[in-house]
């Protein structure tokens, strides 16, 4: 079932990046080829006006062929050349090659506003003023690696109800409350009781709490915050949408850029990096959770997907859109074969790139 879910969510992903590619290229009079819903062997395709539009095997995205978009003698010269897209002005091929980009952001907007005008889980502290939050419980939304914590069953979305020792119990569960709580009982076994998911049926664990390595206070090895439901009207639910696009993106490019740098430096590590396999384990959390936690993990991944694109490599839209702007700084077009040809490469590099991430998710399920 996971499986499934994750692969209609990349082919709304993709088809949704497309379609932008699409729509413009049809309103500057660019030939568009092909709608590939999926990708080859072709199963079936049918044609409106000038355009093909394909059901294609592999349910893994899908793709738009337009016109003159990797130059020939046909698309430059040819009889149709002026409805070629390598024959347009640069701003509109520009328009063209970011419209996927802006489709994906577009999604994450529409995706995030969805959630708040539905009930979107929000954080106390960043509760929208004007606005009480729904059913506020403290969550687990970190757990460390082999914990108490970790051990003892708890993971990310958990919500405590209770903790004790003994007799002693938290009257009232709040973050201070139970670092409080597992502070003053150390060494001493303390019993967790939990709700999972949509599963209302209270759990109980039990772990005993260890020192930090950094202040040797206890610890059981659980990042908390107290979260609650936030419903908004449409308008302020599309305002609230908006900004948390702009902090997601914020936070994403910063967090890509480090990721960068370190390879760069030789610091990388995949570990920090997720593939497809990875990913549909996190399909399969987000849907245990709830369909908001849902939408919200498919608004992240669109607007990684955006940022990943505008990187000025080839075979990517920033890739070529960073030819786009050596031609006219240059005032002339590049080589056509230089440009087919970094493309191909770097399209086969991004290949392997995925196998080897996939390997090491790979490698992680066991």
């Amino acid at each position: 079932m996971n499986i499934v879910i994750f692969l209609i969510i990349l082919l709304v992903l993709v088809i949704v990046h497309e379609f932008g590619h699409f729509f413009t290229a049809k309103g500057f009079g660019i030939r568009v080829d092909e709608f590939g819903f999926g990708f080859p062997p072709k199963l079936f395709g049918i044609k409106f006006g000038e355009t093909l539009y394909s059901l294609n095997l592999l349910p893994i995205g899908g793709f738009v062929k337009i016109f003159g978009e990797n130059p020939d003698d046909e698309n430059t010269f040819g009889p149709d050349a002026e409805r070629s897209f390598i024959n347009k002005a640069k701003w509109k091929q520009a328009i063209v090659l970011f419209a996927g980009v802006f489709m994906n952001f577009l999604l994450a907007w529409f995706l995030f506003s969805f959630g708040f005008m539905s009930g979107f889980p929000t954080s106390v502290g960043s509760a929208i003023s004007g606005y009480d939050l729904e059913d506020v419980n403290l969550v687990i939304v970190f757990v460390s690696a082999k914990s108490p914590a970790e051990v003892a069953g708890l993971t990310s979305g958990d919500k405590i109800l209770y903790i004790s020792s003994g007799e002693d119990a938290v009257s009232d569960i709040n973050p201070d409350t139970v670092k409080s709580f597992v502070v003053s009982h150390k060494g001493q076994e303390i019993e967790v009781g939990y709700t999972r998911g949509q599963d209302e049926n209270v759990r109980f664990t039990r772990m005993t709490p260890v020192a930090n390595t950094e202040d040797d206070k206890p610890i059981i090895g659980v990042s908390m915050d107290e979260i609650g439901i936030a419903k908004l009207p449409i308008f302020t639910a599309l305002s609230e949408g908006m900004r948390l696009t702009i902090s997601v993106t914020k936070e994403t490019a910063l967090g890509l850029y480090g990721l960068i740098s370190e390879g760069i430096r030789g610091k990388g590590s995949f570990s920090s990096v997720m593939g497809p396999v990875g990913m549909v384990g996190i399909v399969g959390d987000a849907y245990q959770f709830g369909f908001v936690y849902l939408l919200s993990f498919v608004a992240l991944v669109s607007i990684n997907l955006a940022i990943i694109n505008l990187l000025p490599f080839p075979a990517l839209d920033g890739g070529r859109l960073f030819f786009l702007l050596i031609e006219k700084i240059k005032g002339s077009r590049i080589n056509p074969k230089v440009v087919n040809t970094a493309n191909t490469i770097g399209f086969g590099l991004l290949i392997l790139l995925m196998l080897v991430v996939t390997y090491h998710d790979v490698i992680k399920l066991f």
